[in-house]
């Protein structure tokens, strides 16, 4: 087994409030990773492992997940957490960074990226949802992020999560009842109704640095009509399927999904053996 390319978790105090990360690898360029609507950064190790072998990777908790701050008046809307990550790159003082989102964390990127913040390079969108105003709804239903944090509150089984996620992992299902309670309900509901009311269609126009979309080709999330808006919006964007994962892609198929970077981040993610 290879040794481990984790090296601490720690807190830093941007755009006023406490963010949390976690850091692995230390060496190459730097890497920031988004996560989901209920994906803490803990829950994003085993990825963030790989990306340490070859980049200086940082997993954010978004505000309301995780160890990062929290409360009942706190802002959990899209504008909100985009300056988040840009205030959180300059208090670290990070210099050039690719950005690699996931579902809500590429929709945060696109917001992020329209800002156009010093020192971002790259932006990779895993996934996002491409509901908004008067589109298609987001397929995924709120109750069954609700209903899972309320259970995961007063503590819940990996028997119980795999009602909620029947296709993951024994390991997958027990990380994810580890920290799932640590999701501050308000910070869900404001972001899945964001799914319908922020319109990243208007951003994408405005996203000047290499973007990279990643498909799910059993998410139902991204349609092919989706696909083809968004590159007319984006002319040069570049799109990478992975035909055989649901929307949580590393999870259905960690392989694939590093394989579907190829060079875009400047370093192949797949390992020796996987050509």
């Amino acid at each position: 087994m290879a040794a481990t390319t984790f090296l601490h978790g720690a807190n830093v105090r941007a755009n006023g409030i406490r963010q949390h990360y976690l850091r692995y690898g230390g060496k190459g360029p730097v890497v920031v990773i988004v996560p989901g609507i209920t994906s803490p950064a803990a829950t994003w190790g085993f990825v963030a492992e790989r990306f340490g072998q070859h980049f200086d990777t940082y997993v954010l908790d978004v505000r309301g997940r995780g160890l990062s701050e929290a409360s009942d008046a706190l802002d959990y809307g899209l504008d909100a957490c985009a300056a988040d990550v840009a205030a959180f790159a300059e208090a670290l003082a990070l210099p050039d960074y690719q950005l690699v989102g996931h579902s809500m964390g590429a929709r945060i990127g696109i917001r992020l990226a329209r800002l156009n913040p010093q020192g971002l390079r790259k932006l990779v969108l895993v996934d996002p949802p491409v509901s908004g105003p008067g589109r298609r709804r987001y397929p995924s239903q709120l109750p069954w992020y609700v209903d899972s944090i309320r259970l995961a509150r007063r503590g819940i089984t990996i028997e119980r999560m795999r009602e909620f996620c029947p296709t993951w992992t024994p390991e997958q299902l027990r990380l994810r009842a580890e920290w799932l309670h640590t999701c501050d309900e308000r910070a869900i509901v404001t972001t899945f109704d964001g799914f319908h009311q922020d319109d990243i269609h208007a951003d994408l126009p405005q996203v000047k640095v290499p973007t990279l979309l990643m498909v799910a080709g059993r998410g139902g999330v991204i349609q092919p009509e989706d696909r083809e808006e968004l590159s007319r919006l984006l002319p040069a964007l570049q799109v990478a399927d992975v035909p055989n994962a649901g929307h949580m892609i590393p999870w259905d198929d960690e392989e694939g999904f590093y394989q579907a970077f190829g060079g875009f981040l400047g370093h192949a993610l797949t390992r020796p053996d996987a050509a």
